[in-house]
């Protein structure tokens, strides 16, 4: 997969260029960290690893070192942002039954969830490790994170509450389980290299909001797109009966038109077909319009928030992180 840092605009291609550099030293740390005596542990936990993904979390961590001076605790901040990031799909993966994650049979399916599990404990382990190696003010931060991500997985487990509106809910728990995690992601990086308290403030609550808007893209994304470029076969949330920006939105509509199709988003879609037929729906709906409308604006609200952050390379890259973000949903 592309690293989403060679999509950004207007970045200095210096700063790209040390970046990429780091981002490598990263996925070394990353796969060396998790070596063990244990052969089945090292291939339950490189499992995820080797299968890819974007590395949103360490580009962020790293596109903040730039606020101070990057060292090689940012590289280390930015796998345990990685780590943990892996560690929660195992358990996700438990939890949601999932046959697949990120194209390959997920963990659960290839060795049961006991295995699954232990192993996203593992990581945690693993996390901690590193993290012991970066003070006490960064274990705080993890800890904090931690709570979010725990709090954010049981409030999508226990669903909406009664008079509580879905979508409302929904995005709460995109807050916690997505937006918490690059929201920590920006702080280290800052935090790390040294930089502004004030700096340190504007990229947590980028961070946030840029992590919310990260998960929404890749609702749109489900929906719109004919390959796999959320990583995953469009439909996928369809047949797992997941809900997202765009199905929530459709559940809002008073048309009567909608009745046939709210009812087949009420429930999974096992048949092949009607996840096709009901994907050209979406498509052709308005509430994916109001999506693509909704992440605009929320990316715009986070690129607001860098007017006050120091100029220099890391201002002009997560600028046009917001603008790369929306481009993908075009």
């Amino acid at each position: 997969m592309t690293n989403p840092i060679l999509d950004i605009p207007n970045i200095e291609p210096r700063v790209q260029s040390e970046i990429l550099e780091s981002l490598a030293k990263a996925e070394d740390l990353l796969r060396s960290h998790i070596v063990g005596k244990y052969p089945l542990v090292i291939e339950t936990s490189r499992h995820l690893v080797e299968a890819g993904g974007k590395r949103f979390r360490p580009l962020i961590t790293l596109i903040c070192s730039y606020l101070g001076t990057p060292n090689e605790n940012c590289i280390k901040a930015a796998v345990t942002c990685e780590l943990t990031h892996l560690a929660t799909l195992y358990h996700d993966d438990v939890m949601d039954e999932a046959p697949l994650r990120r194209g390959v049979a997920s963990a659960n399916n290839r060795w049961g969830n006991t295995v699954a599990i232990l192993t996203g404990d593992y990581l945690f382990a693993k996390v901690s490790a590193l993290l012991a190696e970066l003070g006490p003010e960064a274990v705080l931060l993890q800890a904090h994170t931690f709570e979010r991500l725990v709090i954010g997985q049981i409030l999508e487990t226990q669903g909406p509450k009664e008079g509580i509106d879905p979508l409302t809910h929904y995005l709460n728990v995109v807050a916690d389980k997505t937006g918490s995690l690059i929201s920590a992601s920006a702080r280290f990086g800052a935090m790390l290299s040294g930089a502004s308290e004030k700096d340190k403030e504007i990229v947590t609550q980028f961070g946030e909001k840029i992590g919310i808007a990260f998960q929404l893209a890749d609702d749109v994304i489900d929906i719109a797109s004919t390959s796999l470029q959320s990583g995953k076969t469009p439909g996928t949330d369809l047949k797992e009966g997941v809900p997202t920006l765009v199905t929530l939105k459709v559940m809002q509509s008073t048309d009567p038109r909608d009745a046939a199709l709210k009812d087949k988003l009420s429930k999974p879609i096992t048949d092949d077909s009607i996840v096709q037929q009901t994907l050209i729906e979406l498509r052709n709906h308005k509430a994916l319009n109001e999506s693509r409308e909704y992440l605009h604006a929320l990316a715009n609200e986070a690129k607001s928030l860098l007017s006050d952050l120091s100029d220099g390379p890391t201002k002009l890259a997560l600028e046009g992180l917001c603008t790369a973000l929306v481009d993908r949903t075009v």
